[in-house]
């Protein structure tokens, strides 16, 4: 059986750059082992199934080229600009059901926002020197008055402060240290970033590590994004209820992307949060399973 699969760069800048994912709509006769099989085979970092829903307006599984995983920031908000394309959802409130829960989904424009859940912090300067070797760096290479810390708005993300774009690109992440901890700590992967930006009035720019996935370096990441957001609200205390932040521009090669974070709050603490941004279709595929 021939699938066609749409190729959507999410989170772009200005229409440029982007994450790819790789998005099948109509699924809903494809078993899991298919799935598994069409996304090793389109070979991007995450390809998105959509099928009908009994809890929410679709059903979300994401599959990296080797396993399902329970969310993808980039893949998610290309789904739903391209669902929004094809005229079938409308401007407004949505959602997306997963394997982990329902999360709402908000279309604005041309952008698409998924739902993260209000932050946890997890404190492991015990262990920070080992994180810190793992990318090898030192604490003289931090933010000033700044620690990493572990966040999670659904799933975690060690989050790194660092005290200039400089620092950020002479990083040299050791995989395989990365990958260990990211096992021990469960975490997605390493998020690195300065408040220094390529484009003025933008909040970030940062860099994101992912070996336990099989991906080295990532050009946008909307589930970090969400994390780091409240990393700058309540750890570097920047007042504001949106982040902008860009990734991909320190990248070999670069792919430039902008992720749009808004927090909620409930007696003044973070309740929630709603990251998205643009997403550009690319090309069209036929894969057979």
């Amino acid at each position: 059986m021939d699938i066609k699969v749409k190729v959507v760069n999410a989170f772009t800048d200005n229409g440029n750059g982007g994450n790819p994912a790789g998005v099948v709509v109509d699924a809903d006769d494809l078993n899991s082992q298919d799935k598994q099989s069409i996304a090793a085979k389109v070979g991007l970092s995450e390809t998105a199934f959509v099928s009908s829903s009994h809890s929410a307006a679709f059903k979300l599984e994401f599959f990296t080229p080797t396993r399902q995983i329970a969310h993808c920031g980039h893949a998610t908000i290309a789904t739903f600009n391209y669902l929004r394309q094809l005229n079938r959802i409308e401007e407004g409130l949505t959602s997306k059901e997963t394997i982990d829960g329902n999360r709402d989904i908000i279309i604005d424009g041309e952008m698409a926002f998924m739902e993260q859940l209000s932050p946890s912090y997890k404190n492991i300067q015990d262990k920070a020197k080992v994180f810190l070797d793992s990318l090898g760096v030192s604490e003289n290479d931090l933010a000033a008055h700044s620690k990493p810390a572990i966040v999670n708005t659904g799933n975690s993300f060690l989050i790194v402060p660092m005290k200039s774009e400089q620092a950020v690109l002479q990083v040299t992440p050791h995989f395989e240290s990365i990958n260990m901890l990211s096992e021990e700590y469960n975490l997605i992967g390493y998020y690195i970033f300065t408040t220094t930006t390529r484009v003025s009035n933008r909040d970030a720019g940062a860099r994101m590590f992912a070996p336990r996935y099989g991906i080295q370096e990532e050009s946008a990441t909307g589930m970090a994004g969400g994390p780091l957001a409240c990393f700058l609200y309540d750890k570097m205390h920047i007042k504001k209820d949106a982040f902008l932040i860009e990734q991909g521009h320190l990248m070999t090669p670069a792919s430039p992307s902008l992720i749009t974070a808004k927090l909620h709050f409930n007696n003044q603490k973070i309740s929630k949060l709603m990251a998205g941004g643009k997403a550009k279709v690319m090309e069209s595929l036929t894969v057979s399973t």
